[in-house]
């Protein structure tokens, strides 16, 4: 019987002062394409203690009683470039600037060259350590094709289709490798889909199909509206009922959504009725801890739209904009708020 209610996390989480200095993410954290950072550590002492912080990252989550973990994302500067900077045809030694996000920010970015291909593991090593640490479901994390796109100045394809279909492929032959070693679920990440909802129609949902081809763990896309960035408009655009129609038709079995921050509706449901919803009920732009009662209320608000066994508890994106601390109490309250809105239902 499936569990109403399961805590879960979109991915990221924070990392540890004594591996990456902590500051609140401002406009320079744009250059999203270097994939560089402060890092106190190189070579072999770097991993090690991406090892520990990894370790650490699962316990956090295990300790607050999340039900379905994730590494955290501890070994990665972005969730996007760690993956592409592994990628063939994606040029990282000499960087271009692009819009992003329907304009959102003028970012730093990797550039397409030549045809994109995976020309070894990339996660492989990463997933295998985390399981080996979990005692937890564990879910496993990529950016989707469209994010992809949208994140890197093509020089050579000169049409999006064409790029993200081999991305796609690309991002299917990785997924493949990382389901044979058994995590719970596996994750694209697609904050693209919210501002583009005219490609994902176009192409959008048939790539992230692409993506999902011969996969045996529960598969899962990530829609938000983008982290938080200091000095940069977070623009909110509802197009979830857009997105969700085209998401419904899809191969993949779970949504990962914002609605805390931006107060979406929760009968957007109502248009993926087939799908495992996570829902987000926590913020990641601010320091206030939410209270269980309040995570509560609000996933059994989104159970008025669909059945409480596919609602899963979850932030709104990320926590990695937030310190440590502020993510680990946060995860608590949402672990709790979950419980409470189990009791509740049988009330």
């Amino acid at each position: 019987m499936t569990v109403a209610f399961l805590s879960t996390v979109v991915g990221s989480l924070p990392k540890p002062d004594w591996v990456l200095p902590w500051a609140p993410r401002g406009p320079g954290d744009q250059k999203v394409g270097s994939g560089r950072a402060d890092w106190r550590y190189d070579g072999e002492a770097l991993k090690a203690a991406q090892d520990d912080a990894t370790r650490l990252a699962i316990h956090d989550q295990e300790q607050a009683g999340i039900d379905i973990v994730s590494d955290g994302e501890q070994r990665r500067v972005s969730y996007i470039t760690y993956i592409t900077q592994a990628l063939d045809g994606i040029d990282f030694g000499e960087l271009g600037e692009k819009m992003i996000r329907r304009g959102r920010s003028l970012a730093t970015v990797g550039r397409c060259i030549g045809p994109v291909k995976r020309a070894r593991p990339i996660l492989v090593d990463d997933l295998a350590y985390a399981l080996a640490q979990a005692t937890r479901p564990l879910k496993v994390t990529l950016p989707g094709p469209m994010t992809v796109v949208d994140t890197t100045l093509d020089t050579y394809y000169g049409d999006d289709k064409t790029f993200a279909f081999d991305v796609a492929a690309a991002l299917n032959q990785e997924a493949r490798a990382l389901d044979a070693l058994g995590p719970a679920v596996i994750q694209f990440d697609e904050p693209a889909f919210s501002r583009y909802p005219e490609r994902t129609a176009e192409w959008g949902i048939e790539a992230l199909d692409r993506c999902l081809d011969g996969l045996k763990a529960a598969t899962a896309t990530h829609v938000c509206y983008g982290y938080p960035v200091q000095g940069v408009e977070r623009q909110v655009r509802d197009t979830y009922p857009e997105i969700l129609q085209l998401l419904e038709r899809s191969k993949v079995q779970q949504l990962a959504l914002e609605f805390e921050t931006p107060k979406l509706d929760p009968k957007h449901l109502r248009l993926c009725p087939s799908k495992t919803v996570l829902f987000g009920c926590v913020d990641n732009t601010t320091d206030e801890i939410e209270a269980p009662e309040h995570v509560a209320g609000q996933l059994l608000r989104a159970a008025e739209h669909l059945p409480p066994e596919q609602i899963q508890a979850a932030p709104d994106c990320g926590l990695i904009p937030l310190h440590p601390r502020v993510a680990r109490a946060k995860l608590a309250a949402l672990a709790a708020g979950a419980r409470l809105a189990r009791e509740r239902l049988k009330v």
